[in-house]
């Protein structure tokens, strides 16, 4: 049996000092397997999008331990982090983010800038993922030039044009309409699937959780302050 993509022991993440202190996880244990889609649910507020954060090397967990592909993600320092995350993570997000003075292609490309590859290359690689993803003829538009479900398809197309493992999406169609939401998330269900990649999406939206492997539904920390989900 392969070893599992992510495994988090007792996962703890609070914000703020003193009186006005948040605990957003608490004791949280989660594991997914290599190649699963994982959808995460639950009510605004519970910590879905600050799993995701751990999850992702954006942020540092108060307490527990974090493997991803077998990494012990704690002993990494902050620039192994940052290339761990650029070479074996892919994001989107419920706001495309997109920025808005590069066009499509050099929006995919920039994680491949970003790592040091040639621009000619980056470039080449971004248009191939654009083909995949229906818009090799939007290349060279603006964000504003995109509609909304164009503008989260080349998100996605950012999120994998450097071959990462891992793909986090935190609300990937939340900020579509319903027709757009079923479009965007069957290019995303395609594309877990055909490049092998291990999933976890957080989303609001029953149906298409049904459509992953598995559901993690959170809950709010109890007056215990264990952290509750099944």
């Amino acid at each position: 049996m392969s070893e599992p993509a992510v495994r988090a022991s007792g996962l703890a993440k609070g914000f703020g000092e003193g009186a006005t202190r948040v605990e957003v996880l608490r004791g949280f244990d989660v594991q997914v397997e290599s190649g699963e889609m994982l959808a995460v649910v639950g009510p605004s507020g519970v910590g879905k999008s600050t799993l995701l954060h751990l999850l992702g090397l954006l942020d540092r967990p108060d307490q527990g331990s974090l493997e991803l592909f077998g990494t012990d993600t704690g002993r990494l320092t902050v620039e192994e982090r940052a290339r761990w995350r650029n070479r074996h993570i892919g994001f989107v997000f419920q706001f495309h983010a997109l920025l808005p003075e590069f066009t499509l292609a050099e929006n995919a490309a920039m994680p491949l800038l970003i790592a040091g590859v040639k621009r000619r290359e980056a470039l080449h690689r971004a248009a191939g993922l654009l083909e995949q993803v229906g818009l090799a003829s939007r290349a060279n538009h603006f964000p504003d030039q995109l509609s909304g479900g164009e503008q989260q398809r080349g998100a996605l197309a950012r999120a994998l044009v450097a071959g990462p493992r891992l793909l986090l999406a935190d609300e990937p169609t939340g900020n579509l309409d319903a027709a757009n939401a079923r479009a965007v998330f069957g290019l995303l269900r395609q594309l877990h699937l055909s490049r092998q990649l291990t999933s976890v999406i957080v989303t609001h939206n029953e149906a298409l959780a049904g459509q992953c492997d598995r559901i993690l539904s959170m809950a709010r920390v109890d007056v215990s302050g264990r952290g509750v989900r099944s």
